[in-house]
């Protein structure tokens, strides 16, 4: 940690210790508990993913702790203060017997919480010396966070969504989860000492611990549930008292974000093409909403806003859950989604003014591994062009795993961009778009493409015939855009680790604009973040994955582009999972290199990127200079 975070340090604890003794929710006598979804399935936990306050990512299913103990908690909650210590004595007695203990704090965009922690971290950044260039604000706000709660994670339930849906309405609730049964083996209080208004000198019954230790030697839980005392929990959307109707709410919510994919011939596993089709997959539809794994959306919301964001927002997430708590009530009114999916095209930005596809067709066998295939196309550019779009069209998308595209330009060209990585790509999840406005891709005539194509097989014989679609522009572009990367190829991932950090750089020699982030590696991928590191020391987070998932190679557009002075550096983090935790690892028991098939391992930033140049230099970039050779 810097030097500065170490500065007043008996001050800071104070002023931390007088505004947690505020507290922001309401402390009100007990009432009865509303049962909750899990109780009324005989205890069946619900999966559900969060971040925590470090941006990491947690999913309940995917702990290999023997029981996860959850803990509803509020910074503000003077009542779960002053549980910490005695959380803090449960993992200390337990941890090593497979016991894990995640916080959870059903906060809201607008919770005090938060809100106290930007207020401490201003009074913390006003007593550091003023003259001070940088200031670390990230380190400054993880250090409060260990201030108030230690080194527990803290899962940001923001929607408020795993609280209702476990039925919890009060700060201190205990549930502690068998997680090879998935069931709750008790929920309550940590024991009988703290109430609302009052505490005992000492606990005389501890029903957490008593709990834990009955469960681990295989005993019955005498007492599996107990009455919460703590703070009440202000839920920004309740229950609605009417039934939420599937015709003027659901389905409309459905056709906004699901249904492209959720269609005949698409990607999605199933069509939501009815009432009926909707509610017998309504059960997997509530899974994949709480553990986030639809729609497709893996950055950290607290980084960046892009322009492509296709998460659900708190109150969609609400009506769809809500939904199907009631039941899934049809609603009056014909079936807004009978026949309501898109029309299967095969360019979605319209018909390209040139298609090139690869020279020939390609046989795939029903099995084995195929190598990489490199084809260079017949086409040529017939005049000099700027593009608007330049998009990759999978033949067969069934064993396409990806195609990646690249320029051959003409003999003697002199103006080939000499950082561009490639240019243009597809992988599963990317979405075709036009490039940014006020940019484009120049090419000049005779340029060709060499395609790299790699193949899985599908258990049948098949072919494939991919192409690429060129659009071009009416103008020159401003800005001419390339795509950059940085990466790092020596590295080794033992058997069985679970966090195997890599980071690699880019320098931006001069001023830049940046549009476009995508990070790229294999199965054991696992989290990925984009930094910029400043001449003058600053540090932005650009983009942060906390759960990066290879079957998405989602390509995140800034809602606004980054300008960047020259001498910044582009810093990416992240690392692999290669231990039996990770569903996706094709062999926990290997040691893993890099390599080109998705059993090897890859780290890679990919950015696409404009050079901040003034209107003369884009002009003189319109016209390149061609040697007398022509093509």
């Amino acid at each position: 940690m810097m030097s500065f975070l170490s500065r007043s340090r008996s001050q800071f604890t104070l002023l931390l210790a007088l505004t947690l003794a505020l507290p922001a929710l309401a402390v009100e006598p007990a009432v009865e508990r509303l049962p909750s979804r899990a109780e009324s399935k005989a205890e069946e936990t619900i999966n559900f993913s969060l971040l925590d306050y470090k941006g990491k990512h947690y999913e309940l299913r995917r702990s290999d702790a023997r029981v996860v103990v959850l803990f509803f908690t509020s910074f503000s909650c003077p009542i779960a203060r002053q549980s910490f210590p005695k959380l803090k004595s449960v993992r200390g007695d337990f941890g090593n017997k497979g016991v894990a203990v995640w916080l959870v704090n059903p906060c809201t965009a607008d919770d005090p919480d938060d809100s106290m922690i930007q207020m401490l971290m201003m009074s913390r950044r006003n007593s550091l010396n003023p003259d001070a260039a940088v200031v670390d604000t990230e380190g400054m706000r993880l250090e409060i966070l260990k201030a108030a709660v230690g080194n527990f994670p803290v899962l940001r339930d923001e929607y408020q969504l795993v609280a209702q849906c476990y039925g919890v309405n009060r700060t201190c609730e205990v549930i502690a989860i068998d997680t090879k049964t998935s069931t709750i083996l008790y929920r309550g209080a940590i024991d009988d000492q703290l109430a609302e208004g009052s505490q005992k000198p000492k606990a005389t019954t501890n029903y957490l611990t008593t709990a834990l230790n009955e469960f681990l030697a295989g005993k019955p839980i005498a007492n599996p549930r107990t009455q919460v005392h703590g703070c009440r929990i202000t839920f920004e959307t309740e229950m609605p008292k009417d039934p939420i109707s599937y015709t003027r709410e659901v389905a409309p919510l459905l056709q906004k974000n699901c249904v492209g994919c959720h269609s005949p011939g698409q990607i999605g596993p199933f069509a939501m093409s009815s009432y009926k089709k909707v509610k017998g997959w309504s059960a997997m539809i509530e899974e994949v909403v709480l553990d986030r794994r639809m729609p497709p959306w893996h950055a950290d919301p607290h980084y960046g806003k892009f322009s492509n964001d296709r998460a659900l927002t708190s109150a969609e997430s609400h009506t769809l859950l809500h939904w199907i708590e009631q039941g899934c009530p049809r609603g009056d009114g014909p079936d807004p989604l009978t026949n309501a999916a898109p029309p299967v095209v095969e360019w979605t930005l319209g018909k390209p003014d040139y298609i090139v596809p690869i020279p020939k067709e390609q046989i795939i066998p029903a099995t084995g591994t195929m190598k990489y295939i490199y084809l260079d196309s017949d086409f040529e550019m017939p005049e000099d062009s700027w593009l608007r779009a330049a998009v990759c069209r999978p033949g067969n998308p069934q064993v396409v795993h990806h195609i990646i595209v690249r320029v051959l330009y003409p003999k003697g060209y002199k103006d080939a961009p000499p950082e561009a990585y490639l240019f243009t790509t597809w992988v599963p999840g990317l979405t075709a778009s036009e490039f940014p406005e006020g940019t484009g891709m120049f090419l000049p005539k005779g340029s060709r493409f060499n395609f790299e194509l790699h193949y899985t097989t599908m258990g049948e014989a098949t072919t494939d015939l991919s192409e690429v679609g060129l659009y071009l522009a009416k103008a020159p572009a401003q800005r001419r855009l390339e795509v950059r990367a940085s990466e790092v190829r020596d590295f080794e991932i033992a058997p069985g680790d679970k966090n195997v950090e890599h980071f690699c750089h880019y320098s931006f020699k001069k001023a830049a604009v940046i549009y476009d982030l995508s990070p790229h590696m294999h199965f054991r991928g696992s989290w990925f973040k984009f930094q910029l590191l400043y001449p003058d020391g600053k540090r932005e987070t650009l983009l942060s994955v906390p759960h990066y998932d290879f079957n998405w190679q989602t390509s995140y557009r800034l809602a606004e582009p980054k300008h960047v002075p020259a001498g910044t550096w582009m810093l990416c983090t992240g690392a692999h999972n290669n231990s039996p935790t990770n569903p996706f690892n094709p062999d926990a028991s290997k040691t893993v290199a890099w390599g080109l098939q998705s059993w090897n391992e890859m780290f890679m930033g990919f950015m696409t990127v404009a050079d901040d140049l003034p209107a003369s230099s884009v002009k003189a970039a319109a016209k390149p200079s061609v040697n007398s050779d022509g093509d």
